[in-house]
């Protein structure tokens, strides 16, 4: 089990809080923190400094209001059917909301994208957060491109396949992303939604909401290096042909211990299809 972060959050006073006023006692407070993996200096130094900061009038920023996300239909099973095709559920977490799908596409389908996508792949760019548009950044060094929606039969039927593991509308999701990372490429670490307070992010809402969760499918297997590490939690996802990367995000806040990034690729090439899914409908 990852190791819980030991700083002291807006979120942990929230909660300390949100305890004391429903009567609870400090020491199971302090007790419960413990069972939760804090230690008990940090709980019991968390306590005093947050009861201290209420009586004195300090109130804890208020976190973004939760928004509903995809959430596979895991049960216990070991594997899931989506569209007709055996997907194996190789690991869970809870926080972040984390889900490494076993075989989400076959060797064929691996071979399909890279082969539509090669002839169009550019320098990858990100989201400019001042104006909404996207820029080339020195933090992303791969080559991408989009597909759009339903524009291929082996897309489509990609996309159909997501949508029923996820139980999420095919056209609450961006069209799927290619990327290339070549030796020494890699994507240091991000959060995929969009920043309230950024001055860009309320253009890039109109077109379907904020991003409530990525899906990250590698396509092949690289030679050496480009996991997906999430760096919160200390999770480092080896890349494995066919098989995707779920996390969930349901407010635009650290909170989800979502950032992550693409470790640099140390030999050979990492290829990725990424569906970044919206709230609403994506135009």
């Amino acid at each position: 089990m990852a190791r819980v972060d030991q700083k002291i959050t807006d979120e942990l006073r929230l909660w300390i809080i949100a305890q004391a006023e429903a009567g609870c006692r400090p020491e199971d407070v302090i007790k419960a923190m413990c069972q939760s993996g804090w230690d008990e200096d940090v709980a019991m130094a968390a306590m005093e400094q947050t009861l201290r900061e209420r009586l004195a009038g300090v109130q804890p920023q208020a976190l973004p209001p939760p928004s509903v996300v995809p959430e596979p239909a895991l049960g216990l099973a070991p594997t899931v059917l989506a569209g007709g095709h055996e997907v194996k559920v190789l690991m869970a977490m809870r926080l972040p909301r984390a889900v490494l799908f076993g075989g989400l596409l076959t060797d064929a389908e691996c071979d399909g994208l890279m082969d539509l996508a090669r002839p169009r792949l550019m320098r990858s760019e990100t989201v400019d957060n001042s104006t909404g548009g996207s820029e080339i950044n020195a933090a992303r060094t791969s080559d991408g491109m989009f597909f759009t929606r339903g524009e291929h039969p082996l897309i489509e039927r990609i996309e159909q396949r997501i949508a029923e593991l996820l139980r999420w509308p095919v056209d609450h999701g961006e069209g799927l992303q290619i990327l290339r990372y070549r030796p020494g490429a890699e994507y240091r670490p991000h959060n995929d939604y969009f920043d309230p307070q950024h001055p860009g992010t309320a253009r890039i809402l109109q077109r379907g909401g904020q991003r409530v969760a990525t899906l990250v499918i590698y396509l092949n297997t690289p030679e050496g290096g480009g996991a997906t590490t999430f760096t919160d939690v200390g999770l480092d996802v080896a890349p494995r042909r066919g098989n995707a990367i779920f996390f969930s995000y349901d407010r635009p806040h650290g909170s989800t211990k979502t950032l992550h990034g693409g470790a640099p690729v140390t030999a050979g090439e990492k290829w990725v299809a990424t569906k970044w899914l919206r709230q609403g409908v994506f135009v």
